[in-house]
């Protein structure tokens, strides 16, 4: 069995590129056939790990996907996507703690770039940085996302707006108590930002506290009634919880219908 410090054969190679492409397309069936049987001749490949761990996820092998992202990141401690989808895993499986503490060791493996920069030129960075995570939003590729906002958060951490993204990113992602904890952040700076509260709205909503919710979107929609994003959430939420009344009612008037 060739070792991981061994220069990949050309087969190898074409089964890895083969793989990747199937990755990044999502074709999660595909990009495993490739991968899985490269996974097992070269398993000191941290990158192999961690596509092999998402997949898995993807296709519902929780266990097996913990194995490979630790793995991944047992090979590479800095390995920020791997970090992120653990967390994910983490977030899902109700273990908040430990997917908070990934999520801080990702932000810690891609710091700024250091230097002693002036206030004005660590803006425009920031600025730009940011402009490189909403194109990862805009993609899909959350993960990424987070870690460009958390590097523009590490020059300026009082942008609000980026702090908000990042938010955004995380729910996203699936960690939605993370997102919780950064909106709830931007309102600490700036209680006045009805955008932070719509989305905290949101994330709660998410996290199934669906009063909060509502509590929330109301106050902003009494501070500003031309808050369409509030108004929009709150008239989802009241026609799914009036829909699910309705069902109740149709089925306790079946069930008395059958009992009679």
């Amino acid at each position: 069995m060739p070792n991981s410090s061994s220069r990949m054969t050309s087969s190898e190679r074409e089964l890895y590129t083969q793989g990747r492409a199937s990755f990044e397309r999502g074709e999660v069936e595909r990009a495993l056939e490739a991968l899985s049987p490269l996974l097992e001749r070269r398993t000191g490949f941290a990158d192999l790990h961690y596509m092999v761990g998402v997949l898995l996820d993807q296709q519902g092998e929780t266990e097996e996907a913990r194995v490979r992202l630790r793995d991944a990141i047992r090979l590479n401690p800095s390995y920020t996507e791997a970090l992120l989808a653990l967390a994910s895993v983490y977030e899902r499986d109700g273990d908040y703690e430990r997917s908070r503490e990934l999520t801080e060791r990702a932000a810690q493996a891609a710091p700024a770039v250091p230097g002693a920069l002036d206030a004005t030129t660590r803006g425009k960075l920031a600025n730009l940085q940011a402009v490189v995570g909403d194109a990862c939003m805009e993609v899909g590729d959350y993960r990424e996302a987070i870690v460009a906002y958390r590097k523009a958060l590490d020059r300026c951490p009082d942008f609000h707006d980026i702090r908000l993204r990042l938010g955004v990113a995380f729910r996203s992602a699936g960690l939605a108590h993370q997102a919780e904890t950064e909106f709830k952040r931007v309102l600490r700076g700036n209680p006045d930002l009805l955008g932070a509260q719509v989305q905290l709205g949101l994330t709660y909503y998410t996290l199934g506290r669906a009063p909060e919710a509502i509590g929330l979107w109301r106050e902003v929609l009494r501070l500003d009634p031309s808050q369409r994003d509030a108004l929009m959430y709150l008239r989802m939420v009241q026609r799914a919880e009036q829909q699910a009344e309705e069902r109740a009612a149709q089925e306790k008037e079946a069930d008395a219908e059958r009992a009679g």
